[in-house]
């Protein structure tokens, strides 16, 4: 199996890796740090989509920049406050935190012990650039909570990202969401492997879930083929004034051969969407017209989302350069990152879209080197694993929030930081007792690659965003109206009105799968779905009414 890269030079149109990396070289790499993220999402009880139960919070730095920063996204803070019905919690942080420094702040500060728990809040928006706020910062707070970030180069982008939240939120969408696939087919063997082993399997999945009322899309459109992927094509239907989601695959744009010319070229132009021999998607072509307007963006490439001072790749790549155990020209890849003394940032194309009041409300993009591993396993016979990347589409696409969606991706970290962390501990308490216990390299290199690649996925934008679609759409009155106005020839056989809320309690629930729950009351999964629905928007309803009277 080869490690793929999604990176591409700026200069030429050819991958920075022209050819993958064994897997068998990631197999020596150390095990994870004891201020790695946590082991599990903590839980405080209630639906994690609820703002009032989970809360909102900020976090800035420290200083007078924090305090304009504040000033900026006002009008966010006093709407998040009105939605969850308690003050907005601010927190004051120092740049530079690496991740022992941001666990221990998190400790001391975000999880104080004079706080009660249920105050604390879970979604988090970070304001600033990564010399402002660290990656780390952002990484460790990610482990138990929903984090997003913004960070703009100008005062008047925070200020219209803050407009473009409110005003999707007093004017959602009466239709659903639509669910939009992109792929550059340049022909190089990342993009190559990821729209077979991600994209297309991606499609099948959710077209077919669709059809059993499982997968809450308007539409599932793939926007171009190998033959016709032009950008035109995206950029068009990227336009539409509805809710949609996008999930693309492209190469990233970084270093050209001979390098950056300067720090500000590369601040404009690294983690673009690279269009094979074409211009690239950059910054300036999103920052004004229409793209995914009140829309959520799963942008996979790499540096997508940004670059960090120093990579999670950087020890391991310098190791096999300096090694000789790598013919291609790795020095390439280090090219990309900042100088020694140079800043971290955010990339430009995700914060001109974010600017951009007619772009997207949040973007989940890539903070370093992304690989094709993430959506593969080795073995004797490789698996595929875009499953990984369901739980967040599906997510998104029923309307939950951006941040609590990311947690469905981000909990692959956590479960192969354990397997890992498992692994090297059976191996010390082995060499104590004087045993020697074998080690399984190819588990090993499978399980740090996996736990390196996920770790760099991060949210720009408000966590608490969700694709702006309106519960107030036409429905029955009740659950067994919903059922009976189907034409009798295709009515089934209703059970009681108690086992019908016994069984959408039990979708909710999660504990049972679909098919079971509805195999066992005796409707199809779609009519189970359809109750599953009506029951949802007649509590909302009903709580509407509840807080309307006082």
């Amino acid at each position: 199996m080869s490690l793929e890269l999604l990176l591409m030079h700026a200069d030429d149109s050819c991958p920075t890796l022209e050819e993958g990396l064994p897997l068998e070289a990631a197999s020596d790499q150390p095990g994870p740090a004891a201020s790695a993220m946590p082991e599990h999402l903590w839980d405080s009880g209630g639906n994690p989509n609820d703002l009032p139960a989970q809360r909102w919070g900020l976090v800035v730095p420290e200083g007078p920049t924090g305090d304009r920063l504040l000033a900026l996204i006002e009008p966010l803070r006093r709407l998040r406050q009105e939605e969850q019905g308690a003050p907005v919690r601010v927190y004051r942080a120092p740049p530079n935190l690496d991740a022992p420094m941001a666990a221990r702040w998190k400790n001391g500060v975000l999880h104080d012990e004079s706080v009660p728990e249920a105050d604390q809040p879970r979604y988090l928006l970070l304001l600033g650039d990564l010399d402002q706020l660290s990656l780390e910062l952002q990484q460790v707070l990610g482990g138990d909570g929903f984090i997003g970030r913004l960070a703009f180069s100008r005062d008047e982008d925070y200020e219209a990202y803050a407009d473009k939240v409110l005003h999707w939120t007093r004017n959602p969408s009466s239709t659903q969401a639509r669910a939009l696939f992109y792929t550059a087919h340049d022909g190089t063997g990342a993009t190559t492997v990821g729209y077979r082993d991600l994209i297309t399997p991606s499609l099948k999945t959710c077209r077919e879930r669709l059809e059993l009322g499982d997968f809450p899309a308007r539409e599932i459109l793939e926007l171009g083929d190998h033959a016709d992927w032009s950008v035109d094509r995206l950029l068009e239907n990227a336009a539409a004034a509805e809710p949609s989601l996008l999930f693309s695959l492209s190469h990233g744009l970084g270093a050209p051969r001979q390098g950056w010319r300067s720090v500000d070229e590369q601040r404009a132009l690294q983690g673009a969407m690279s269009l094979g021999s074409g211009p690239p998607l950059d910054a300036s072509a999103l920052a004004s017209r229409p793209f995914l307007p009140g829309g959520l963006w799963f942008y996979l490439a790499c540096f997508g989302a940004g670059t960090p001072s120093r990579s999670a790749f950087h020890t391991w790549l310098s190791q096999l350069r300096d090694a000789g155990q790598f013919s291609g020209r790795l020095d390439r890849l280090l090219a990309s990152l900042p100088r020694e003394g140079e800043k971290p940032f955010v990339a430009a194309l995700p914060k001109a879209a974010l600017a951009n009041p007619q772009g997207p409300l949040a973007i989940v993009g890539h903070m370093d080197l992304a690989w094709t591993y993430s959506f593969q396993e080795p073995g004797k016979a490789m698996k595929n694993r875009p499953s990984r990347f369901m739980g967040l589409m599906r997510s998104m696409v029923s309307g939950r929030r951006a941040g609590v969606s990311l947690s469905a991706l981000l909990r692959f970290f956590n479960e192969a930081n354990v397997e890992l962390t498992a692994l090297y501990d059976q191996e010390a308490e082995a060499r104590l007792q004087g045993r020697t216990l074998p080690a399984n390299m190819a588990q090993r290199a499978h399980l740090w690659m996996l736990r390196q690649d996920v770790s760099g996925y991060v949210l720009l934008g408000d966590p608490a965003v969700n694709l702006p679609v309106s519960s107030e759409k036409a429905k029955p009155a009740s659950l067994a109206v919903s059922v009976l106005s189907m034409p009798v020839a295709s009515a089934p056989t209703l059970p009681a009105t108690e086992a019908m809320a016994e069984a959408v309690l039990a979708l909710l629930s999660g504990e049972e799968s679909p098919k079971d729950i509805a195999a066992r009351v005796g409707v199809p999964l779609k009519q189970l779905r359809s109750w599953e629905q009506v029951y949802k928007e007649a509590g909302q309803a009903a709580l509407a009414r509840l807080r309307a009277s006082g």
